[in-house]
């Protein structure tokens, strides 16, 4: 229940159903899409939502859904279901095609059968009966016209017409030329009057041609002659039309007694075309506001992320403005929440957001919030926005105020949303402010939850002591004296009246004494408020620059862990790689060992054989010694000067890396994913060979990474915070890579975001300077960065 009723249109909700309309393809679709409502039973609210969202994917990631037609079925079932009546051709057409859409479409679900069950449920049980397709078939051809052969007798009275058609235009030719040839007709040629073909003949030689005459020009000096001859014979083609004719009704009177039984299953079609055309519509209006499908769960309550006011989204997008999003929570904990803050901070945009998005979810509509929000299910919503004051009610603006909090007291429970706009205003805010607090206290033990906005203090200090009620404020930045629009849970706000009065340049005298009228307390009061304003936009400055650098310290984090990897690969590379040496430096001693001692043997221990046998087992192991000694390192080559592509190896560790670049007596050493700098004296250069191949494949990896980097990025759109993130890992590369320039494109707007950027870039030493693209290509829309 929503009270009261014109709520719908304070909130948004009417235009949104209007926005609906415009993507139904038919009256019937439109029709549903006016009578929406918003519900309360949590299985029906969950099922439209899995409609909408299941639509929406289909539309985004699958094939085209087969729609080519929606016409009303329904009038053409009724008009079928009384005896004696008939379908035109132009009805049973319609008729042909809304049952090929069905069926294609329920073809097409079918071809995925378990993969959007919810649309399936649409048309569970319907069977599709085409031979009701057929029968029209067999009637009406694609064009929607009868066809000539949809019984013997049309058929032979078509064919009759055509030969008596050519007999008449035959004959009528042949006068027409006779009467030519002797000047009896005027300028022209045959010509058609009351349906007859006639012969436009002199006036003055009327008499010469026998026949009847339907028409005269307007100067009266031609006459138009159908010629005796001809007369009769298109009577009688007009006998044949009028006998096609009655043999068509009896066709179509025929064919829709045939159909008659199907009625029925007619309307259940009409019914799944009208819910696929719906369905279709918010799933193409849960595209537009950029919606998704948030968790409903089947109590009171909500927790929206990013949420944002969808007609407002709308608006921004055609000026390329971005909304900045909402999060609030309400729930056991926080049922009410007092939001407060100065004039046109966003304080009603933002109940509003709440209450519409509300009501959008639980009409079965997706909600333009991230899919990790979660909305509940309420029983009742009572909004109070807005002057209802009424001269036939004799209700002034506060009397009207009254009228609804009386309602809302009386009638209001723990599954009930309450949205009131300015509490406590319309009248002596040294009464109005007492009787709002008495009549919010009143609502908060009845456990109703909800948004409340108001200026007054009392409201406020009373939200501050209250269980189950929390202050929240708009941010505000009262250096630039402009709203921030975030809210902001936990504190009050002040209205900023003095501030902003200020700004607009009412005179300080003025001020002055406006300040000397108002009670020290309160001045004590909004004092505090301000300070707390303040600190609190200093401390959320903080927490984002914070949050920036943890961002760049878990990258470093992460860039040591992978080098600590690489480097730990390498080791055990070389380890392995020198155990196998090792075994293989053991094996052909014992073989050699084993040969010497088996020519011992066989030369029976002579002595010089055995000489030359020991000699040849001293060189040859003096020569596994030589060999064995490198392979616990990597061979130095010393062949040549260091170059760029080089790989060497850092001479007071066994790190390896290649050459990027060579400064003076500096190299610059890639290593895994980090660059370092080292004097030339503390690098050797080793061969390619011997370098591990997953080194060298890492460097190659990285090399396509480098041919990958775009230095070129569009943040239009993204919020500042995000738009500086992701600027910041560009940099980051772009640095790390070497590369001279980068582009980077935010839009014109009102320039916020690109002082944003550029005063975050200027803090880098790595940052050379910037300047603006030339203004045939952008101009202030694009920025480029040039590195040093």
């Amino acid at each position: 229940m929503i009270f009261p009723e014109n709520s719908v249109d304070k909130l948004g909700f009417t235009e949104i159903k209007e926005l609906l309309k415009q993507h139904c393809l038919s009256d019937m679709g439109r029709e549903l899409a006016g009578r929406m409502q918003v519900m309360n039973n949590f299985e029906q609210i969950n099922k439209f939502l899995n409609q909408a969202a299941e639509f929406k994917n289909v539309l985004q990631n699958d094939d085209a859904l087969p729609i080519n037609h929606f016409y009303d079925v329904k009038s053409l079932a009724n008009k079928m279901r009384v005896e004696g009546s008939f379908l035109t051709e132009d009805e049973f057409f319609r008729a042909q095609v809304s049952l090929t859409t069905v069926f294609a479409v329920i073809g097409y679900f079918n071809d995925r059968e378990g993969v959007y069950p919810f649309l399936e449920a649409l048309f569970e049980h319907l069977p599709v009966e085409k031979s009701i397709l057929k029968k029209i078939d067999l009637v009406i051809d694609q064009k929607g016209k009868i066809r000539p052969n949809a019984s013997r007798e049309l058929e032979d009275i078509t064919s009759g017409i055509a030969k008596a058609e050519q007999d008449a235009r035959r004959k009528i030719d042949q006068i027409y030329k006779s009467a030519t040839a002797n000047g009896w007709t005027a300028d022209g040629s045959l010509t058609v009057r009351d349906g007859r073909l006639c012969i436009p003949v002199l006036a003055e030689n009327k008499r010469k041609i026998k026949g009847f005459v339907h028409d005269e020009s307007a100067s009266g000096q031609t006459v138009y002659i159908e010629p005796e001859e001809v007369f009769t014979l298109n009577n009688h083609i007009r006998d044949l039309e009028f006998e096609r004719r009655r043999e068509v009704i009896k066709i179509l009177t025929t064919l829709t007694d045939e159909l008659r039984p199907f009625v029925p299953l007619l309307l259940s079609y009409h019914g799944l075309l009208t819910k696929l055309d719906f369905v279709r519509a918010k799933g193409l209006f849960a595209i537009d506001i950029e919606a998704g499908m948030p968790k409903l769960v089947n109590e009171p309550g909500a927790k929206l992320i990013n949420a944002r006011h969808p007609l407002l989204y709308l608006s921004f997008k055609k000026e390329h403005k971005t909304v900045v999003p909402l999060n609030v929570t309400i729930d056991d904990a926080t049922r009410v929440v007092v939001v407060s803050g100065p004039n046109a901070g966003g304080k009603s945009v933002c109940m509003k957001t709440i209450g519409l998005l509300q009501m959008m979810a639980q009409a079965g509509l997706l909600i333009p919030a991230d899919d990790s929000s979660q909305v509940g299910v309420y029983k009742q919503i009572f909004a109070d926005i807005g002057d209802d004051q009424s001269i036939e009610s004799d209700l002034s603006t506060y009397s009207a105020h009254l009228s609804k909090m009386k309602y809302f007291v009386e009638h209001a429970n723990a599954k009930t949303l309450i949205l009131i706009d300015e509490f406590g205003t319309g009248t002596d805010p040294q009464f109005g402010g007492p009787i709002a607090e008495a009549v919010l206290e009143s609502l908060n033990q009845k456990k109703v939850r909800g948004v409340v906005t108001t200026h007054y203090s009392n409201l406020k200090i009373f939200a501050g002591n209250t269980e189950g009620l929390e202050n929240a404020s708009m941010l505000f930045d009262n250096r630039e004296m402009r709203p921030l629009y975030i809210l902001e849970v936990g504190k009050p706000g002040s209205s900023y009246a003095f501030e902003i009065a200020q700004k607009i340049g009412l005179p300080q005298n003025v001020l002055n004494l406006a300040k000397n009228k108002i009670g020290f307390s309160q001045k004590k009061v909004d004092t505090l408020l301000v300070d707390l304003e303040r600190e609190k936009k200093e401390i959320y400055d903080t927490r984002t620059n914070l949050d920036k650098e943890t961002r760049k310290v878990n990258l470093l984090k992460k860039e040591n862990e992978q080098l600590k990897s690489y480097l730990e690969e390498n080791k055990r590379n070389l380890i392995r790689e020198a155990k196998q040496e090792a075994q293989n430096i053991i094996l052909n001693a014992n073989k050699l060992v084993e040969n010497t001692i088996a020519g011992i043997k066989s030369s029976q221990a002579d002595k010089e054989e055995t000489r030359k046998l020991r000699e040849n087992l001293n060189s040859e192991l003096q020569k596994t010694k030589i060999h064995a000694a490198p392979a616990k390192s990597v061979t130095p080559v010393n062949d040549s000067e260091v170059k760029v592509g080089d790989w060497v190896k850092l001479k007071d560790s066994d790190t390896t890396g290649q050459v990027m670049e060579i400064a003076r007596d500096n190299v610059i050493i890639a290593i895994g994913d980090l660059r370092t700098v080292a004097k030339k004296s503390k690098v050797q250069k080793v061969s390619k060979k011997e370098v591990p191949k997953d080194v060298r494949r890492s460097y190659s990896s990285q090399t396509t990474e480098v041919a990958s980097f775009s230095p070129e990025i569009d943040v239009r759109g993204m919020r500042g915070e995000d738009a500086l993130f992701a600027i910041e890992k560009m940099f980051d590369r772009a640095v790390m890579m070497g590369i001279g320039s980068l582009k980077i494109l935010h839009g014109k707007g009102d320039g916020i975001l690109r002082k944003l950027i550029r005063d975050y870039l200027k803090k880098y030493d790595q940052v050379s300077h910037m300047e603006d693209e030339h203004a045939d290509r952008g101009g202030s829309g694009i920025t480029y960065v040039y590195l040093k």
